[in-house]
């Protein structure tokens, strides 16, 4: 064998189709396009297009806006808490934070920090560290005897 005789195996590259060779050939005059119209021509730009009414999306009234710049938190209320601490997947006298909450089950894949909110009750005595707390949840909390760190703007601007 020597190394102008190397080739691809039969089969390996497929010749690219030539369209628009004349009507003699399989790809000729619309090159497999259909006949006329804006589909036939280069550029198509359809969707949405209802025919020259007056498109769906344009009909249908627009409120709000979407903030790029929020940052989404893991809420979590002090009866799911609670709840955890009483079936035993949370350890009361450790601090609970994202991380533990993670490995508990309780939140999924960390967001932005955590957020306590007060719905349900609390009779644990617990330290949680979070980015944002209601003033409800920090009552119910320090009410059981327990503790909450706020690491968010919320915290140093207070």
């Amino acid at each position: 064998m020597k190394l102008n005789e190397i080739r691809d195996n039969h089969g390996a590259r497929k010749k690219k189709m030539l369209v628009g060779r004349g009507i003699g050939c399989t790809k000729g005059k619309t090159s497999g396009r259909g006949v006329k119209g804006q589909k036939a021509r280069t550029g198509v730009a359809l969707a949405g297009f209802e025919g020259g009414q007056m498109p769906l999306h344009r009909r249908i009234p627009k409120r709000g806006f979407n903030n790029i710049f929020a940052v989404e938190h893991d809420v979590i209320n002090i009866g799911r808490l609670e709840k955890a601490i009483k079936d035993g997947a949370i350890d009361a006298k450790k601090p609970i934070n994202a991380a533990t909450l993670q490995q508990a089950g309780m939140i999924g894949k960390a967001k932005g920090g955590l957020h306590l909110l007060a719905k349900g009750s609390i009779t644990s005595k617990i330290t949680i560290e979070v980015v944002r707390a209601s003033p409800a949840a920090v009552a119910a909390v320090e009410k059981a005897g327990g503790k909450v760190v706020q690491t968010g703007a919320e915290a140093k601007a207070a």
